[in-house]
């Protein structure tokens, strides 16, 4: 059972501008990840939680209220919060997880600007191994070589500060981590490139899984051409990221999908 956040509602004298073209496109893009990641089996019911500080502002976040599933967000769905917890457009309330986690991720590292929290399966599974998660052993795992992080200590749910602050600590300067025992979280300084990195993330632990479930030890990269590969692979990566959103974007305008509305 999911918990909502007691959040308040400031008076609209106090809001600041919070619908402009750049915030518009802001939803259309977040709102657009949350049903690619839904067609790619990425969701878990009404749980997990995609968020992105608005443009131009280090305190405001759009996050998706509790209630929905991926694929029934939209654009206008989406929740505006402020990082001490009150709820400034939309209808409905974050999660509690959500906002503390969230929040404080933004508080604590500004130069997050989306995060992307699931329980994708086979993320996740790497999530519930000892040791460290990704093996380099596969070339889309490399993308990762130098970026994530783990945070070992799993103490139930994210129901207060303190628990937003341990994960926002244990991420430091990296760009995902795996949160042991409960699943992963992706950062981004785009909404863009917070998916490309979600999307690839669960290719690189799916294919890790199909191979260590032959019971064969896996031939791993030797460090130097990893350290190689993974350079090549981050050089226009940001590039490569927004024209992945963008071909999502098509897709599903060419299926009719109303993430937009």
């Amino acid at each position: 059972m999911a918990h909502t956040l007691a959040a308040s509602v400031a008076p609209s004298a106090e809001l600041p501008e919070l619908d402009n073209e750049a915030i518009h496109q802001a939803r259309i893009e977040l709102a657009a990840c949350f049903q690619l990641a839904a067609q790619h089996g990425l969701e878990e019911g009404i749980c997990n939680h995609f968020s992105a500080l608005l443009p131009g502002s280090d305190t405001l976040f759009l996050v998706n209220p509790y209630g929905l599933a991926f694929a029934e967000v939209t654009a206008s769905s989406l929740l505006i919060c402020h990082v001490d917890g009150q709820v400034l457009a939309g209808q409905g309330q974050p999660e509690a997880t959500a906002f503390y986690i969230h929040a404080r991720l933004h508080r604590q590292q500004p130069r997050i600007r989306a995060a992307f929290h699931t329980h994708m399966p086979h993320a996740t599974a790497l999530s519930m191994l000892q040791g460290e998660p990704l093996r380099w052993a596969g070339q889309t795992a490399l993308k990762f070589l130098g970026r994530t992080a783990v945070d070992p200590h799993y103490n139930g749910l994210a129901l207060d500060n303190t628990e937003g602050d341990r994960i926002a600590k244990a991420i430091g300067t990296a760009d995902i981590v795996f949160l042991k025992n409960h699943g992963v979280l992706v950062c981004g300084a785009s909404v863009a490139e917070a998916w490309d990195d979600l999307y690839y993330l669960e290719r690189a632990a799916q294919v890790q899984l199909l191979a260590m479930s032959t019971g064969e030890p896996l031939q791993l990269i030797p460090g130097e051409i990893a350290q190689r590969t993974a350079a090549q692979m981050r050089l226009g990566d940001a590039d490569s990221a927004r024209a992945h959103l963008a071909s999502g974007l098509r897709r599903l305008r060419a299926a009719g999908n109303p993430f937009e509305r």
